[in-house]
């Protein structure tokens, strides 16, 4: 488990910082205010690496998608960001996803949500450091590819999904035993059900269609789309990702 959690936050809303003086330390969150200033922030997480970065969708000198450009690689996925908009559609959203937000939420709501967020994504987070560290690299790979797919970070589907590809690159016989071995395992991890596991991962292959980046998904799945297929199954969906990475990882090795 992460001991302390380090959050940066970012607004210029006297009653919502208050709100978060009063309420964070209660879940006991760590926190500090940057200035409503991308610049400010992304000199932030240089110097302290924050767990979690809550800044707002638009903002002087540097807007949300440029701050998480700017940072998202460079520092190794370690900040997770959650972005704050008065409104929301579905470009802004598929931009912001894709450049490496974890959750957006819609003001106004509870700062004891925006507590409750954050804690549930440590949860992930501190499981992550238990992973052996070809894992860490693998799995870094797949949030990448996920996250330029359009599947947003926020639902349960995205994190079955992430695990599932992770273990079928290094596990490649696993993809035989979908429904008996692999959502077993998954929902072991993550204290649900095989069945919830299938039908999340079900609905972020939906979303990822209906939604996503066309350019990638025809990247990894150019046959389905321009067939009269359809969507690919589960199976397909982690088998083709995790295939493309194994290659890729091989690859690297030979040379």
């Amino acid at each position: 488990m992460i001991d302390k959690i380090n959050v940066g936050i970012s607004d210029d809303n006297e009653e919502f910082l208050n709100n978060i003086s009063k309420i964070f330390p209660i879940y006991n969150l760590s926190f500090r205010f940057i200035k409503k200033d991308g610049q400010k922030i992304v000199e932030d997480i240089e110097k302290y690496g924050p767990d979690f970065i809550v800044m707002n969708l638009f903002m002087p000198k540097i807007d949300a998608i440029g701050v998480m450009n700017k940072t998202y690689n460079k520092y190794s996925m370690k900040t997770k960001f959650i972005i704050l908009s008065n409104f929301i559609n579905q470009t802004i959203e598929k931009e912001a996803i894709s450049s490496g937000a974890s959750f957006i939420m819609v003001k106004p709501f509870e700062v004891s949500e925006l507590a409750n967020r954050i804690l549930q994504m440590s949860k992930i987070m501190s499981q992550n450091l238990n992973m052996p560290e070809v894992k860490d690299s693998t799995e870094l790979k797949v949030t990448k590819i996920l996250h330029q797919i359009g599947i947003p970070a926020h639902i349960k589907g995205y994190h079955y999904l992430r695990n599932s590809i992770v273990e079928s690159v290094n596990n490649p016989e696993i993809i035989n035993r979908v429904t008996k071995s692999l959502y077993p395992m998954v929902a072991k991890r993550y204290k649900t059900t095989s069945s919830r596991v299938e039908r999340a991962i079900r609905h972020a292959i939906e979303i990822a269609w209906d939604r996503g980046n066309f350019d990638v998904l025809n990247n990894y799945f150019g046959y389905t789309i321009h067939s009269l297929r359809g969507k690919p199954t589960n199976s397909e969906f982690i088998a083709m990702i995790s295939d493309k990475l194994r290659l890729q990882f091989e690859e690297i090795i030979g040379n």
